[in-house]
């Protein structure tokens, strides 16, 4: 039964999002905002990504949350062969797909450059909270290796590259965001095959991932507000984030 239950939030969470999005999306979809006043915030967006934030920060102190993820390691333990480290590319695929998608001629909502903004923030922001989080919170990895396993880097990455892959192409098909999600949900899995993260930071991790991204698109419009020269110029700059599970930054690359 608890067996049971690991598959149902590890691959349905994702889906509850899409739900979520979909039935919020007339109402408070943030996409192609260019001022704050277009921009319309409702609490109903942070339901599912402070539920499963909330979950893995209960799971902190739960012994019940402990003992839930200490029967899935040994459940997991119990079939693994070897190790599949498919899970360090996985992570960035959503992210990639959605510039990738543009690359082929597959237009999403927002052009290249404001793409580019998005994930940098989105990245800035989900990457300042999981290093936060993993030197403060001090949970040992399931193999012992370190004290830095909540949350789960690697799934965040995933998640956030998923949100923005849906809010981008949603319009064009859902599938998009369907399969960006599917994606970041077997990266999660596949960070405790290989017996690195507990369940509870897998959900966190989820959680900062997708909030990180809604966060960067209600920013947008003032960031845009700060980096939008009304002149003309032909100055064009492009922010490349980076994140290695250590250290969170970004490079800056100009052209005139």
């Amino acid at each position: 039964m608890r067996h049971s239950l690991f598959f149902y939030l590890l691959f349905f969470i994702p889906f509850f999002s899409i739900a979520q999005n979909v039935v919020d999306s007339t109402a408070i979809d943030s996409i192609d905002v260019r001022s704050n006043k277009e921009l319309k915030f409702h609490y109903k967006q942070l339901i599912i990504p402070t539920v499963l934030i909330g979950y893995g920060v209960i799971g902190l102190e739960s012994n019940q949350i402990k003992l839930f993820n200490n029967e899935i390691k040994q459940e997991v333990s119990e079939h693994i062969d070897e190790k599949i480290s498919i899970d360090d590319f996985s992570q960035y695929l959503p992210a990639v797909s959605a510039f990738g998608l543009e690359g082929i001629g597959i237009k999403g909502k927002n052009s290249i450059k404001d793409k580019a903004i998005i994930l940098t923030t989105s990245y800035l922001i989900m990457g300042l909270t999981v290093n936060s989080l993993k030197a403060t919170a001090t949970v040992e990895r399931p193999d012992g290796t370190s004290l830095n396993s909540f949350p789960s880097g690697h799934t965040a990455t995933a998640f956030m590259g998923a949100e923005l892959l849906y809010q981008e192409y949603k319009d064009v098909s859902i599938w998009y965001g369907v399969s960006g999600y599917l994606v970041a949900a077997g990266t999660g899995a596949f960070r405790m095959y290989n017996n690195r993260h507990w369940l509870s930071d897998v959900v966190a991790g989820a959680g900062i991932g997708i909030l990180s991204t809604k966060a960067a698109y209600w920013l947008l419009p003032t960031i845009n507000k700060l980096f939008t020269n009304n002149k003309s110029s032909k100055k064009n700059t492009v922010f490349i984030p980076y994140y290695d599970g250590k250290a969170t930054g970004f490079g800056l690359v100009s052209t005139f």
